[in-house]
């Protein structure tokens, strides 16, 4: 990836697209491999920042390296709101620019190549299914979001229920959703006598994998048993674990791609130097090489899920509320104080770390501190608003595990229940100064309704099973996250820090 340019660029920016590549200005790294040989054996749902910033990254990067011409990307915009992302990156013959930020503020600027069709769904859903069943196509990936999977969060079943996946289910249906194309895609290849895709899941999810195997076979078993029952038996859902901070792109982001590089790109990606992907090596019928591009490839992927799942994200829910209550609203601002540092190495220390089982070659105590400088780079200015977005999908995932954990064993939960209270302070919806707090998530309704009622029953945003099973009615938990959520009332975000630092020894 090249280094930042000289800051000015004498010509216009140039307009990314195939046939300009070899106009870019010299600072721009560009596909070193003929696009035009590369073939796309793998469909991709959810092509946004993440995605691009990271498994497309690595089979650009593998393709560079002069490997898997035959392992390009189709993306698929499944919803209405792709529509945007589509069409821009069809305009740009599926290019786009992934910059690197450091933290010293130098960039790294890199045109990836490895998008070779694109599909939208709502427009032809009959392409997208034709796409999944032709043998060509021979891994499908996910990054759907965590929500997107439609787990019920106490049950741990497909929640059938939803709207969308209710008109799926209906005799002779057009697809709608991503669980409607990739089961018509497998019942196509099965009728065809086809060998099946992999499902591969690249969303933050603790088993990852075996939950796509769940919800996918869940919902094909409402359709058809038979089919599910196929899937069982010959479809892989590796799990895997993918780590890169990738906020999302600003439209300062978009100005100085042009100012400085000389590139006019509808949509680049901005992201951290760190990536990682870990993935387990369970592939129906064949993976890229992508252990020539840098993925670990394991047996077992829990161990350096977990890590992430209970010291990345956790930590990330644990900056953001405070956070963002304390008057902060980038996670830089929040890791360059050291009253939240300490804070964060004491939950990652102290609470998250002792839940997790050995880590095969990490130094989880380097892990950690190398975590804090992440977060703390300056250029990257990932916003709080997008990491406390969508908490209902999240905190049951990366901290509930942990404090049921810690409850279990005797161990430490008070700065846990501290995280868990920020955001139902959060969740009422005005911070300190009565200034409006835009709560988004998909049950925003319900979080808030129950975040306005705490100030009568401290308990009320706890009592929630579906996200917090039952830990209201535990009563060291509720002790710590009653006197947690108290302060952060009498006293504000910042003091409440103080005081609990001082209590629980950070």
């Amino acid at each position: 990836m090249s280094s930042t340019p000289p800051s000015a660029p004498s010509a216009l920016p140039v307009r990314l697209t195939a046939g300009n590549l070899a106009a870019l200005p010299p600072g721009v790294g560009r596909p070193a491999y003929d696009r035009g040989a590369v073939t796309a054996s793998i469909v991709h749902f959810g092509v946004g920042g993440f995605h691009r910033a990271h498994q497309a990254m690595y089979l650009d990067r593998l393709m560079n390296a002069g490997h898997g011409l035959d392992w390009g990307i189709c993306g698929v915009g499944a919803l209405p709101q792709d529509r945007r992302i589509v069409d821009t990156l069809t305009s740009q013959d599926g290019l786009y620019t992934l910059v690197v930020k450091h933290p010293d503020g130098h960039r790294e600027a890199r045109v990836v190549g490895s998008i070779v069709e694109m599909l939208f769904a709502p427009d032809d859903p009959q392409a997208v299914v034709d796409r999944l069943a032709d043998p060509r196509t021979r891994i499908v990936s996910l990054t759907i979001t965590e929500g997107g999977y439609l787990v019920n969060q106490v049950t741990g079943e497909f929640d059938a229920t939803d709207p969308a996946i209710v008109a799926d289910l209906e005799p002779g249906a057009t697809p709608r959703t991503v669980f409607g194309y990739v089961v018509a895609g497998l019942a196509a290849r099965r009728a065809a006598g086809e060998e099946p895709f992999t499902v591969m899941s690249c969303d933050n999810l603790p088993g990852n994998g075996d939950v796509a195997r769940r919800m996918m076979t869940a919902f094909a078993r409402l359709a058809d048993p038979g089919l599910a029952d196929w899937m069982d038996e010959h479809v892989s859902f590796p799990n895997a674990m993918v780590d890169r901070i990738t906020p999302v792109t600003a439209q300062d982001d978009i100005d100085r791609l042009a100012t400085e590089f000389g590139v006019e790109d509808g949509w680049p990606v901005v992201c951290e130097p760190f990536t990682q992907w870990v993935l387990e090596d369970h592939f129906t019928d064949g993976r890229p090489p992508l252990e020539e591009s840098g993925v670990q490839l394991v047996d077992d992927v829990v161990p350096y899920e977990l890590m992430k799942l209970r010291l990345l994200n956790a930590s990330h829910q644990a900056l953001c509320y405070l956070g963002y209550l304390a008057g902060y609203r980038y996670a830089h601002e929040v890791c360059q104080d050291p009253l939240f540092v300490d804070f964060l190495l004491g939950y990652m220390e102290h609470e998250g770390s002792p839940t997790l089982p050995e880590v095969p070659g990490v130094d989880l105590d380097a892990y950690r501190h190398e975590l804090i400088a992440r977060f703390a780079n300056p250029e990257v200015r990932d916003t709080l608003a997008r990491l406390c977005a969508e908490s209902s999908d999240r905190i049951p995932k990366w901290l509930v595990p942990v404090i049921v954990r810690n409850l279990e064993t005797g161990g430490d939960v008070e700065r846990s229940a501290l995280v868990v209270a920020s955001w139902a302070r959060y969740a009422e919806g005005v911070d300190e100064q009565g200034e409006p707090i835009e709560v988004v998530d998909r049950i925003k309704d319900r979080v808030m309704a129950a975040a306005s009622r705490q100030r009568q029953d401290p308990l009320a945003f706890l009592r929630d099973r579906d996200l917090f099973g039952g830990l209201a009615d535990d009563a060291r938990f509720t002790a710590a996250y009653t006197e947690a959520l108290a302060a952060l009332h009498d006293q504000g975000a910042r003091a409440t820090l103080q005081s609990w630092s001082s209590k629980v020894g950070a």
